[in-house]
């Protein structure tokens, strides 16, 4: 049997330069407000630096809610970050940011593992689905990423 684990990695264009990027994703007491899938949040740290721990639970269009704790094992400002997701997902995160194109080309990648029972089972009878599922929500939350960067600076 294979482990319930999602992977993705994929590379994003946003129109604006990697330093007003990484100041739009470091406004994270708007994170519930921009990805209404995200609830209860809260950060312990100092805003996106090594050490800090993001919490919150994570509810997708599915009837499962799944908590989850990111700590931010390496942060350099604009550039990248290294993470570890632990809760009712485990694995690693990374992101990577730089110049591109018109703006910022933000490469996101994650390899987590459910650990809930029904999460488990769910996985080994319906893996594409939930793969296919897992990928619409994070091009919906990239879409509405990408308005929101791109509001901040038309309004700049």
């Amino acid at each position: 049997m294979a482990a319930p684990i999602i992977e993705y990695r994929r590379t994003h264009d946003f129109p604006v330069t990697p330093t007003q990027f990484w100041q739009a994703i470091g406004q994270v007491d708007d994170f519930e407000r921009w990805w209404p899938w995200l609830g209860q949040f809260h950060l312990e740290g100092d805003g996106l630096v090594a050490g800090s721990v993001l919490h919150g639970v994570v509810s997708p269009p599915v009837p499962y809610r799944m908590r989850i704790e990111v700590e931010l094992i390496r942060c350099v400002p604009a550039r990248a970050i290294d993470a570890v997701v632990r809760g009712d997902l485990r694995g690693e995160a990374r992101l990577r940011v730089r110049p591109g194109g018109e703006g910022t080309e933000a490469e996101v990648a994650w390899s987590v593992e459910m650990m809930q029972r029904p999460m488990r089972i769910a996985f080994v009878l319906t893996r594409p689905l939930l793969q296919w599922g897992h990928d619409r929500v994070v091009d919906m939350t990239v879409a509405g990423f990408r308005r929101h960067v791109g509001e901040g600076i038309d309004s700049a």
